[in-house]
């Protein structure tokens, strides 16, 4: 299999991840800090929580956690993507063994996860989110995961069936741009699952495949034996795409 991976664009937003997780702990201390100051002071003196003073102080230590917390949020996207262990990296350790005819993308070319090869073009979509996942109600859910881990170590589910329809979207922009003359078979999504704790129930009417990344390399491998992508459009595409 060739992998082709953007090695700046993973530092980078290794690096983004990591300084703003500590500025997002700077802010919460600070914010918590300055509510603390005014809690004691009040024990002291309660006519000071009714100063202006203080009104700003508080104000400024609950502006400072509502801050504290969006780059938490911000730190966990970047941090659950490009990490100890980047999304990237279990995607290609899960499909290392496919032969030479496969080539995978991450960060180079219109979306940030694409494998073409004898199954087909498939848009990786990963997901960091652990729990008990399944669709329901014509929506994906999420269980098992404490509001608390939700709000400082996890990010929720969210709609995955977006992702996977900005991932088309993408992919059919650049196909009209550079691909415009060919004949070429519809683009497929598979949601890749990489928590090592998460669960996937109740599927088989979910729009799109899911499947855990331990897993991803038998569910391409049986997608090749039910029908080839022929050899010639997968060159035509791979002239297209970056090659480095």
């Amino acid at each position: 299999m060739n992998v082709l991976r953007d090695e700046k664009k993973v530092q980078r937003n290794q690096k983004i991840g990591q300084y703003t997780s500590f500025v997002a702990l700077a802010v919460l201390v600070g914010g918590f800090v300055l509510a603390l100051n005014q809690i004691i002071a009040s024990f002291k003196d309660p006519a000071i929580m009714t100063t202006p003073e203080s009104e700003r102080y508080l104000t400024l230590s609950y502006g400072a956690m509502f801050v504290g917390l969006i780059l938490t949020q911000i730190s966990l996207y970047f941090g659950n993507r490009f990490g100890k262990i980047p999304l990237d990296e279990a995607i290609t350790s899960s499909l290392k063994g496919l032969d030479d005819r496969y080539h995978l993308y991450h960060y180079q070319g219109p979306v940030s996860h694409l494998l073409i090869g004898p199954s087909g073009i498939w848009l990786l979509v990963p997901f960091y989110q652990k729990g008990f996942i399944t669709f329901e109600k014509n929506r994906y859910r999420q269980h098992g995961v404490s509001w608390l881990a939700r709000l400082f170590g996890q990010e929720s589910i969210g709609r995955p069936e977006l992702d996977a329809e900005a991932a088309l979207m993408d992919w059919d922009k650049f196909v009209k741009k550079t691909l415009s003359d060919e004949q070429l078979p519809q683009a497929n999504v598979v949601l890749v699952f990489t928590h090592p704790d998460v669960q996937l129930d109740r599927m088989d009417n979910a729009p799109y495949p899911a499947v855990h990344v331990e897993k991803l390399k038998d569910f391409v491998r049986k997608r090749a034996k039910q029908q080839v992508f022929p050899p010639e459009q997968i060159q035509k595409i791979i002239e297209v795409l970056p090659s480095e």
